[in-house]
């Protein structure tokens, strides 16, 4: 049975992989979504409580939140993907090196 490694929540949360392997899509997915929520959510809420406390009216608040949310989710989310991006070739490119260094004869020092 294998034992995941135990990380903090905020790392459980937002990259709960080791980087060792590839992500899949599906895991990718996950990540990019996290970010988009974790990191938006909190500007929405900022956004909201400052319109009240102006005294906006609603329609202004709600065209902020918009804004607020598809700037959120575009910005974090892209973040997230180049993360995604760069994990997974970091991952590939160890497991190639790991392939190169096994397949060689030698030892270390070539002899």
């Amino acid at each position: 049975m294998q034992t995941q490694p135990r990380f903090r929540l905020a790392r459980r949360i937002l990259f709960p992989y080791s980087g060792a392997e590839p992500l899949s899509r599906q895991q990718s997915l996950r990540v990019i979504v996290a970010w988009a929520v974790v990191f938006t959510l909190p500007m929405i809420l900022c956004t909201l409580f400052a319109g009240l406390f102006v005294a906006a009216s609603a329609s202004r608040i709600l065209l902020l939140l918009l804004i607020v949310a598809l700037g959120g989710i575009i910005i974090f989310g892209a973040s997230a993907w180049f993360v995604v991006r760069m994990s997974n070739r970091s991952a590939r490119l160890r497991q190639q090196n790991a392939t190169r260094t096994s397949s060689t004869s030698g030892g270390r020092y070539g002899s």
